[in-house]
Parts: structure tokens; C-alpha cells; sequence
């Protein structure tokens, strides 16, 4: 018997017993490694021998799972990954599939160290890049498998550790594993990432509680090589750095729908570490479809309650921060948008008190405070939008938001449902905080293009609403404009400095851009400013502000010409505190000479002209001796020092306009200029804002005037060139040159000193003119041709044309086709 045993076993194919002489009697001494090295060696010698070792492989296994010999059940895994690692020809795919059979077999079992075991061989298999395709491999009950191990909730917190670890190693390995290979299927689709996704999620989620509840950073930090969140957190950036662009959906999708399910938007931290997880881990030219997707979700929300609300716009401000390269993409109206959109609807809700009758949050009672907190990071939220776009860009979301603002009376670009005019008054205050969200910060070389005037003038016609919380964001607007040094700060505080050299101020020479911006619309700043000193509800933050803007005005845009006018807006500001026709509080009243004052002493040290700082300066003194009241340090303090009256403010505590236009003349100053007392246009706005400039409409006037002056109506038909002419024009050029140029200044200056009443009636007898010439043209251009069969005789014995209707014409032959 024994010698026909014997001979059975020389029998035996040859790969069968170089497998079974792999295997020692006693499991515990485990792999015959001089064995194995003549079978790896058979194997690569035949290849086409590979499948059937692999084959024969899996048949043992399956036994001594079924048989419990876990000793033999290691050797045969073993033996596999070995021969894995060195067989990488053509043939490898039925190997594999021998091989992934046996893994799934040690998925499958109940013991836990067998599924460790199968998913370390997976992890193996994963990292091996096969010189082949495979067409017929399928992953998904791995997927599956893995994804269930992540959720694992084993009795034995160890153990538990162990399988979750070991769950999150084999998605990472399938990953891996199919990433790559376009014949896979895709692991991208909607099955596999809902079961991917949340489960990393889960792990990540688990670790930040277990962290919470850990006693001492040290004892943290060494138990953070066996918690699976470290490795969590490599695999899920993993996922997302080898997302594609058409991929990135599919994986964020389950990430919102995890973070909704387990209501964890509210809590915030959570949602925002993962986001940063994800904005930090996909390719920076998809940030924007994160962004977007996130806009979808806070829409898809917006009957939610304002928690979960906010919670997303949080989530939207950091995503927004990270993605400070610039790449929002095409989608940057979109998001100005859908947050505008979820502004006004908080509104809404906060006033009505009601989701408009939504089903889904029943009886949910609506928080003032939670919309209140909405809004405001909402408000965040644009501005750190704002931050990541180009200058050209902002430009563009600022006029964006400005359509946005509802004039009450003239159109509602947002209607407010049910909330009334409250609703409205609360969405311009939103939206103008959103405003000085988006502007702070803003810088330009070229104001002109980066504030249009369909920006600037709704921007200032809101400055002079009744609401003086309206009143002070648009001046708080204006300052983020005009200051591009930071200079702003040095101007918080109204205050007589007496050398302000202290507050380093940055002062450029005023650019040609600068320049063009002032003649277009200093006017109107001016005019605003004056105004805004003349509202009764303005309170010390608003002339403060105001204070801020004249001062920035001067370092920033100011010439010659514009620190003239600036000089007497704040003389125009006294003679307005000094007016009892107003009716303005004596607070106020103080309040604008103590304005005026502040300014006059700052614009004197501006301007460096010692005559000018030695009048503001003896007035100042008079005035700490006699009038406190009349200056800053008195006026804007939490009780200030008020008279019971202003009657008698006169003499001494007052600046001389005929005085500082003496000191000012003799500097070369535009002593006309400074003699005219600034008078603001309470009408005609728009039309004054659309005129380009004083001199450019006074030259076009003097264009006009000399086309239709009436010498020039008889002209010669043509007059005979001789060198004799030519002559005389060169010598006379110079001549004419001057004769022109007097004829200019006498025509601006008259338009700078005369009356407006004279000035008016000079342009109504023009427009009258032009009006009787222009009849005169539509007279003889009007009337009717001369009829070819005559003419009529009135009844008052005239002869008069008439007119013959064309088919009634005889025509010459000639002209008939």
C-alpha cells in the first residue's frame, strides 16, 4: 500500500506538489520558504501554469476555512501575495481572479482576523500596477464589504479599532485599484461613492468625539497612530485629489447629504472641517463646482431652519477663503446672487414670522436672533467673497448689488413678500452692509472705470434719506472707495491736531485719473457732504464719518482746484451752523462748527501755507477761551458741553472767508474762486451729474456760440490760396492764438462770477435763439413741394401750394418705367 500511495503521489502534476510542500506539518512554523522560492520560480518559468496554482491555492484555502486550520490559512495567503508581487506576466489575470476569490471568501467570515488578513492582501493586490487590463473584474461587493467594516461595531473597542482601520485600507486600495483603469467600472458613479463617502465620514466624525473626550493632548498624540481618523482623513483627500472635473460632483453630493442626515450643519465645526478637507484636496480649477454645489444645497435649504442655513453659509465663507486664487469661476454673479436672494428671504422670515405656509418643517417656530446671525454671516460671507475677485470683477458685483437695493417709490429689484415697507428699509440696510463688506479693501488706479456712475449716484442718493443708519453705511461706503493708503484710521477720531505730522499720513500726487474722477463728480460729493451735515437726525457717528471723508478727500483726490472747494464747503458748513433758518438742533449746530473747525485746521497744515494755519489757529485758541462748545473735544464726547442757545457766535470765533482768501490769494490760489461762497444745487441733479465738466461744456458753449455767431453766416464761396496768405496766416497765427485764448478766459470766468440768475437768462435767450433757427429750418424743409399742376388761390386772394397726390401727377414719359 505504501509503495502504491507513493507512486499516486509521483503522479501528481507538478505544481500540485510544489504548492503542498509549501506547507509545513506544523502550521506554526509557517511557510517552507525554500519551498515557496522553487515555486515562485516554477511559476515564473510557466506561466501559463499560474492560474491553475491559483486555482489550486483557492481549493486548500476554502478547506481549511471550512476546517478552521487558520495556521494553513495564513501560509496559503502568504504564499499567494508572494507570487502576486512576482508574477507580473499576461497571464496574471486568472491568477488574480483565484486570488480576489479567496479574499472574498476571508471577507465573508465572521472572524475578524481573517477579514484583516483578506484586506491586507487586498491592500497588497491594490499597489500592484498590472501590466494588463482587465475586462471582467468587478469590485463592488469589496466596496460594499469595506464600507460595512468602516461601520463596524464590534463589542471589543480594539478589534473594533482594527476592522474600522482595516475597512478604510481596502476602499482606499479599491480606489486605488480602479481609478486608473478606464475599463473598470467607474467608481465615480452615485452606488459607490454613497457608500464610500459616508463611510470615511463616519470614521472622521467618530475620531473628533473620541478626540473631545481625550484627556491630555500627549496621551492624544500617542494614541493617534492606532485611531483610524488620521488615516480617515489621507484616504478621503486621496478620493477627492484623484477626482476629475466631471467627478467632483458624485463626490460631494453624498458629503451634503451625510451632513444632512445627521443634522450636522448646526454644530458647524464638523461640516467645516470637511469642506476644508475638500477645498484643500481637489484641483484648484474645481473649486468653483464645490462652491456651486454648496449655492445649490443653501437653496434647496432655504425653508430650513436658520441654523442649518447659516450653518451652510459658514461652510460657504471658509470654502470662499480657500478658494482666494480667484477661481469662482463663471458662476461669480451666480453666488452674489443666491446670497442676496437668501438675505432677503431671512428678512422676510424674521418680519412675517412664517416659511409662506412650508409643510416640511411643521410647526417649527421661527427665531428672530438665529435669522439675525443668518444674516450676518451671510453678510460675511459676500465680503470674503469679495476678497477673492479681481478689481474689475468687484466693480462689477458692486453694481450688481446696487441694482438690488429697493427705492422705495421707484421700483422694488427685490419685493419683499408680506413685510412692508419695514422689509424694505431692512433689506437697504442689508444690502448696503454687503456693500461695505464687498468694498472693503477695494483699490484702483483708475476710479473713473471702477466706479461708473450708475454706481455713484444711486450710492449717493441714498445718503440722503430720513434713515440715518442708511445715511452713515453709504458714508462708510464712500471712505472704503476713496481710501486706497489706509489712511482711513488716522480719521476716526474728530479732533484739533496741532501738528499732524503724528498721524503719518500717505499722500500721493494726485493722478490725471484722480483728477478727471473730481471734475465729474466732486460736485455731488460736495453737495452730499453739505447735506448730510444739514440732516437733523445725524448723530456724532455720522459727522465723524463725514469728518473721515473730507479728510480723505484732501490726501487722497485732492489739486488745487479741488482743495479751493473743499475750503469753502467748510466755510459754507459755519454760515449752515450759524442759519437759525433751518431749524437745527443746537447739538447739531455745534456739532457742524466744531466740524468745520476740525477740518479748516487740517486742510491749513495740508496746504503749508503759514498765513492760512496762523488765522484757523487764532480762531482755535479764541474759541478754547470763549466758545468750547464750538470745537471737537467739547462736542463729540459721551456728555457733551453744551450752551442752552447759540445766539451770539460772532467776531472772533468765526473764520473769515475775506481773510483766508487773502492769504490763500497770495499763494497763487484762485482768489475768485475762493471769494464766491459755495452754494450747493438742491435741483437739477441729474443733470449736473451727467455734465462732464465746467470746462468742457463752456468750451462746446464757445464752439456753439462761434458756429452761430452772425458774422459767420455770410461766408465767401471760396476763397483764392496765394502764398501771400499763407504768409500772413503763419505771422498772424500767433496773434489769433492769444485773441482766442482771452475770448476762453472771459467766457469762464464769466461763468465762474456771474449770478445764476444772469447765467440762466444768457442760456434762455440762446436756447431761444436756437429754437427760432431751428423753426426756420423745419420751415423750409417741411414745406410742400410745388404742385405740377399749379398753384391755388386762397380765399383771401394769396396764392397758395397745394399739394398733389402722387397718382394724380403727370409725369414725362422719361421718367415712367
Amino acid at each position: 500500500m505504501t509503495g502504491v500511495c507513493g507512486c499516486c503521489g509521483a503522479l501528481r502534476p507538478r505544481y500540485k506538489r510544489l504548492v503542498d510542500n509549501i506547507f509545513p506539518e506544523d502550521p506554526e512554523d509557517g511557510l517552507v520558504k525554500a519551498n515557496m522560492e522553487k515555486l515562485t520560480f516554477y511559476a515564473l518559468s510557466a506561466p501559463e501554469k499560474l492560474d491553475r496554482i491559483g486555482a489550486y491555492l483557492s481549493e486548500r484555502l476554502s478547506r481549511d476555512v471550512a476546517r478552521h486550520r487558520y495556521g494553513y490559512v495564513c501560509i496559503a495567503m502568504e504564499a499567494l501575495d508572494q507570487l502576486l508581487m512576482a508574477c507580473h506576466c499576461q497571464s496574471i489575470n486568472l491568477f488574480v481572479e483565484s486570488f480576489l476569490k479567496m479574499v472574498r471568501k476571508l471577507l465573508e467570515s465572521d472572524k475578524p482576523s481573517l477579514q484583516i488578513l483578506g484586506t491586507n492582501s487586498f491592500v497588497k493586490f491594490a499597489n500592484i500596477e498590472e501590466d494588463t487590463p482587465s475586462y471582467h473584474r468587478s469590485y463592488d461587493f469589496f466596496v460594499s464589504r469595506f464600507s460595512e467594516m468602516c461601520h463596524s461595531s464590534y463589542e471589543d473597542p480594539d478589534i473594533r479599532t482594527k476592522i474600522r482601520m482595516a475597512g478604510i485600507k481596502g476602499l482606499q486600495g479599491v480606489v486605488r485599484k480602479t481609478v486608473n483603469d478606464e475599463l473598470q467600472a467607474n467608481i465615480w458613479d452615485p452606488q459607490h461613492m454613497d457608500k464610500i463617502v459616508p463611510s470615511l465620514l463616519f470614521n472622521l466624525q467618530s475620531g473628533e468625539r473620541t478626540e473631545s473626550r481625550s484627556p491630555s493632548p500627549l496621551q492624544a498624540s500617542e494614541k493617534e497612530k492606532e485611531s483610524p481618523v488620521e488615516l480617515t482623513e489621507r484616504c478621503f483627500r486621496e478620493l477627492l485629489g484623484r477626482a476629475a472635473y466631471g467627478n467632483i460632483k458624485n463626490a460631494v453630493t453624498p458629503v451634503l447629504m451625510h451632513l444632512d442626515n445627521h443634522s450636522l450643519w448646526e454644530g458647524k465645526t464638523f461640516a467645516v472641517r470637511c469642506f476644508k478637507i475638500i477645498m484643500y484636496s481637489i484641483q484648484s480649477q474645481h473649486s468653483h463646482l464645490v462652491i456651486q454645489q454648496l449655492l445649490g444645497h443653501l437653496d434647496a435649504n432655504s425653508k430650513n431652519s436658520a441654523t442649518v442655513r447659516a450653518g451652510i453659509v459658514e461652510v460657504l465663507l471658509e470654502a470662499a477663503a480657500i478658494a482666494a486664487s480667484g477661481s469662482v469661476g463663471p458662476t461669480v454673479l451666480e453666488v452674489f446672487n443666491t446670497l442676496l436672494r437668501q438675505l432677503r428671504l431671512s428678512v422676510d422670515y424674521e418680519l412675517t414670522g412664517s416659511y409662506d405656509g412650508s409643510t416640511n418643517i411643521g410647526t417649527k417656530i421661527i427665531k428672530a436672533h438665529e435669522e439675525r446671525q443668518l444674516q450676518e454671516a451671510v453678510i460675511r460671507t459676500i465680503g470674503s467673497f469679495a476678497n477673492t475677485l479681481p478689481t474689475y470683477q468687484r466693480s462689477e458685483v458692486m453694481l450688481f448689488i446696487m441694482g438690488k437695493i429697493p427705492v422705495p417709490g421707484v421700483h422694488l429689484a427685490l419685493p419683499s413678500t408680506g413685510s412692508g415697507p419695514e422689509g424694505t428699509r431692512m433689506i437697504q440696510i442689508m444690502l448696503l452692509k454687503s456693500l461695505v463688506q464687498v468694498t472693503a479693501g477695494f483699490q484702483t488706479t483708475n476710479m473713473l472705470t471702477a466706479l461708473p456712475s450708475s454706481f455713484l449716484e444711486p450710492l449717493l442718493s441714498f445718503s440722503l434719506t430720513e434713515d440715518p443708519e442708511v445715511r452713515l453705511l453709504v458714508l462708510q461706503i464712500l471712505l472704503s472707495l476713496i481710501d486706497r493708503h489706509d489712511n482711513r484710521p488716522k480719521f476716526s477720531n474728530i479732533s484739533i491736531i496741532s501738528d499732524i505730522s503724528v498721524l503719518k499720513l500717505k499722500v500721493d500726487k494726485c493722478s490725471r485719473q484722480d483728477n478727471l474722477f473730481m471734475k465729474k463728480h466732486g460736485q455731488q460729493l460736495y453737495r452730499h457732504i453739505y447735506l448730510g451735515c444739514k440732516e437733523q437726525s445725524s448723530g456724532r457717528q455720522h459727522y465723524e464719518t463725514l469728518f473721515a471723508l473730507l479728510g480723505l478727500l484732501s490726501v487722497e483726490l485732492a489739486n488745487e482746484e479741488v482743495v479751493v472747494d473743499l475750503i469753502r464747503l467748510a466755510l459754507a458748513l459755519q454760515d449752515l451752523a450759524l442759519s437759525t433758518d433751518e431749524g437745527l438742533p443746537v447739538f447739531n449746530r455745534c456739532a457742524v462748527h466744531a466740524l468745520a473747525a476740525a477740518y479748516l485746521n487740517l486742510i491749513c497744515q495740508l496746504t503749508t501755507v503759514p498765513a492760512f494755519c496762523q488765522h484757523i489757529h487764532e480762531v482755535i485758541e479764541v474759541r478754547q477761551k470763549e466758545s468750547p462748545y464750538l470745537l471737537p473735544e467739547d462736542v463729540f464726547i459721551e456728555n457733551p458741553k453744551l450752551p442752552s442757545s447759540l445766539e451770539k457766535v460772532e467776531g472772533d470765533v468765526l473764520f473769515l472767508q475775506s481773510k483766508i482768501t487773502e492769504v490763500l490769494g497770495g499763494s497763487g490760489y484762485n482768489t475768485d474762486r475762493l471769494a464766491t461762497p459755495y452754494v450747493p444745487q438742491y435741483t437739477d441733479e441729474d443733470r449736473l451729474s451727467k455734465r462732464k465738466s465746467i470746462g468742457e461744456t463752456i468750451s462746446l458753449q464757445v464752439e456753439v456760440e462761434s458756429r452761430n455767431s452772425p458774422e459767420k453766416e455770410e461766408r465767401t464761396p471760396a476763397e483764392e490760396i496765394t502764398f501771400e496768405t499763407l504768409k500772413n496766416a503763419i505771422v498772424d497765427s500767433v496773434g489769433m492764438e492769444e485773441q482766442e485764448r482771452e475770448r476762453r478766459r472771459q467766457v469762464v470766468e464769466k461763468f465762474q462770477k456771474a449770478p445764476f440768475e444772469e447765467i440762466a437768462a444768457h442760456c434762455g435767450a440762446r436756447a431761444t435763439l436756437l429754437q427760432s433757427k431751428l423753426n426756420q429750418i423745419f420751415e423750409i424743409t417741411i414745406r410742400p413741394p410745388p404742385s405740377p399742376s399749379g398753384t391755388i388761390s386762397s380765399g383771401y386772394g394769396q396764392n397758395q401750394s397745394r399739394s398733389v397726390p402722387i397718382y394724380e401727377m403727370k409725369f414725362p414719359d422719361l421718367c415712367v418705367y
